[in-house]
């Protein structure tokens, strides 16, 4: 039976994953900061978490993230910006998903195909950004999309089978983006997370290191 690892099971995407995967007959290990004190930006508490458990996972996907913290809206222009926000954003989005990459190695197998997958955004594409705004979000997210790409050439080294990838799920209807939704078209959790898991089913090796949409398609960096 294929095993998965899902980070953040109990927000709307991360639970939709988890229950199409058990849906699926996988056999899905979840963790959350709400149900078990999981915190993503505590090296200690990741190395915790993640020491516990026994491996090899096929799948392990951070689905955890934040548009706001601390009631700290994306800026609409550089005045807006305050270091405190921007390094919370920088803190959450990309140095959380790195530190469970460092620590959940040891738990995916060398022998054959896994996918290690987090959750990005097209807003941190560099090259498809043509409204500006929301910088420190979007630089959050470009610095994941780095962090992945860097860590795929690494790990194409020790784990040879091994898919590391960025994703963008789209505009999903979850209380992260509830005050954002009138903006732009959007998905159901459920949807979105049929959608991300048909995208990781056909990705290969070759495609390590990329950054997809909900669709399959590759984004600009």
């Amino acid at each position: 039976m294929e095993r998965a690892l899902i980070i953040g099971s109990s927000g709307g995407i991360g639970r939709a994953i988890a229950a199409t995967l058990s849906g699926r007959g996988v056999a899905v290990t979840g963790l959350s900061r709400s149900v078990d004190g999981l915190d993503v930006i505590d090296e200690t508490s990741v190395a915790a978490a993640l020491g516990a458990l026994k491996g090899p996972f096929d799948l392990v996907m951070v689905t955890t993230g934040a548009l706001e913290i601390g009631g700290a809206a994306p800026e609409k222009s550089i005045r807006a910006l305050t270091a405190p926000a921007m390094m919370d954003q920088l803190v959450l989005n990309a140095v959380g998903p790195a530190l469970v990459l460092k620590h959940v190695i040891r738990l995916m197998p060398r022998d054959r195909r896994s996918v290690f997958a987090a959750l990005s955004a097209r807003v941190g594409s560099i090259g498809d950004n043509r409204l500006g705004g929301w910088i420190s979000y979007r630089a959050a997210k470009a610095a994941l999309n780095q962090i992945i790409r860097t860590s795929a050439i690494e790990l194409a080294r020790t784990h040879p089978h091994m898919v590391c990838v960025a994703l963008h799920p789209g505009t999903v209807r979850t209380p992260f983006t509830k005050n954002y939704l009138a903006r732009h078209p959007s998905v159901a959790a459920e949807d979105a997370a049929s959608n991300l898991l048909q995208v990781i089913d056909g990705l290969t090796p070759a495609e390590t290191g990329g950054f997809f949409d909900w669709a399959g398609k590759p984004v600009p960096w």
